[in-house]
Formats: structure tokens, C-alpha cells, sequence
């Protein structure tokens, strides 16, 4: 089982910043999890929430400002490229979940796959979304990168039923309650696994992936050496 580190070591470290990514690769991460959304001037900034309240105490949202003006209220904001830059000198594997509803649409997935074919990374690369039209759109504009229909508790029957990604991300939670999941013929990426019995309970049911805050914690548990 692969460990991934959830928006970098970011029990460390704040999410998605380059302290935290760093500190993934140390840790021993086997690769790097990330959200993405676009800015107001078309850039790729690592960032979940669909504004910056959560993260810098300031209400302004992503989609409506541009990247120097989020980098004054945030300095450690980063953009997507230096984390490919990041994972290619590491060979460290990604996963990128792109965030939905967003005022651009498709565009985010579009951007995201140019900047993918530019960089060639040699390590995996997977493109998640709890959107199922995100991963249907992925699926048309490139058949070969890895999809990951992320799951949640409403909607999983449909996305399960009806996706056409070749893996599933159920949380630790809903995995748990829902066990059948490790018996379907579907890779599973599970998030996010913090607890010791919850990373022996991916580990013991077949998980290919497990999606941690903790990542020094998880080999830890595991007992990688």
C-alpha cells in the first residue's frame, strides 16, 4: 500500500505550501495529494476552500481575484507547477483533485492536463474530482491519465454506477461502513486516514492508496522502513 500526504505533511505543516510538501518528501510520502482551482487570471493555485476565510482570515474568493492579489493576503500560496517541479526532482507520484462547482467549468481540468503534458512527470499522476462530468471530461480530452471518482455519502451509487474512472476514493469513513467496496474490482485511494486502526484497516482490506495528513506517523504504523 502507497501512502500519499494529504495537501503535503500537513499535520506538520499549513496545507498545500511548499513547507509542506517538503516535508512530505522526507517524511518518506510515496506521493503528494492536492486540490486545485483556477485564479481570475487563468493560474493553477493549490487551494480547497472555494474562498481564503478558512485558510487567511480574508472572505475573498479564488475565482474572483488573481494569483499576486491572493500572494498578499497569503504568502505561501503555490501555484500547481512548483509542485510538479517538485514531484519530478522527487519522483514523487501525484494526485490531483480538481474543485467543483466552479464559475470556469471544464477549464480547470483542461489547464490542468496542458500543464501536465508540458511537464512529462515519469511518476504516476491521478486527477480526482467528486464531479462526475470533471472525470468524464478528463476522459475526453485524455483517455490515458488516471481518473479517481472521489466518493460521498449522497451521491456514491450513481458515481459508482455510471463513472468511467478505473479508481474509486471512498473516505476511511464511508469504506468502513460500506466494506463491500474492498471486494469490487476497482484500485482504491481512501482518505483521510489518520488514526492507527484506520491505516491497519486499509492496509488489511487491499487499499492501494491511503491519503494522510500524518505520513511519518502512517509508515510508522505500518512498519515501513
Amino acid at each position: 500500500m502507497k501512502i500519499y500526504a494529504h495537501r503535503g505533511a500537513s499535520i506538520d505543516f499549513p496545507e498545500m505550501t511548499m513547507d509542506a510538501y517538503k516535508a512530505a518528501v522526507d517524511q518518506g510520502a510515496d506521493g503528494m495529494e492536492c486540490d486545485v482551482r483556477l485564479t481570475k487570471d487563468n493560474q493553477l493555485l493549490l487551494w480547497h476552500d472555494a474562498d481564503m476565510k478558512r485558510t487567511a482570515g480574508f472572505a475573498g474568493r479564488i475565482a474572483e481575484m488573481t494569483y499576486p492579489e491572493i500572494r498578499k493576503h497569503y504568502p505561501q500560496a503555490l501555484l500547481l507547477e512548483e509542485l510538479l517541479e517538485l514531484a519530478r526532482d522527487n519522483e514523487m507520484e501525484l494526485a490531483i483533485e480538481t474543485k467543483h462547482p466552479v464559475p470556469q467549468g471544464s477549464a480547470v481540468e483542461k489547464k490542468v492536463l496542458e500543464l501536465l503534458a508540458e511537464e512529462e512527470l515519469t511518476a504516476d499522476v491521478v486527477i480526482m474530482s467528486f464531479s462526475w462530468l470533471a472525470i468524464e471530461n478528463v476522459r475526453k480530452i485524455n483517455p490515458k491519465i488516471k481518473t479517481v471518482a472521489l466518493l460521498e455519502d449522497r451521491f456514491n451509487y450513481l458515481m459508482r454506477r455510471f463513472t468511467s474512472a478505473p479508481i474509486l476514493g471512498p473516505s476511511v469513513e464511508f469504506l468502513r461502513s460500506n466494506p463491500e467496496l474492498t471486494q469490487e474490482s476497482k484500485p482504491l485511494y481512501v482518505w483521510t486516514v489518520d488514526d492507527g486502526d484506520d491505516m491497519r484497516f486499509c492496509s488489511d482490506n487491499g487499499v492501494e492508496v491511503l491519503i494522510t495528513n500524518n505520513p511519518s506517523y502512517a509508515r510508522k504504523v505500518l512498519g515501513y522502513h
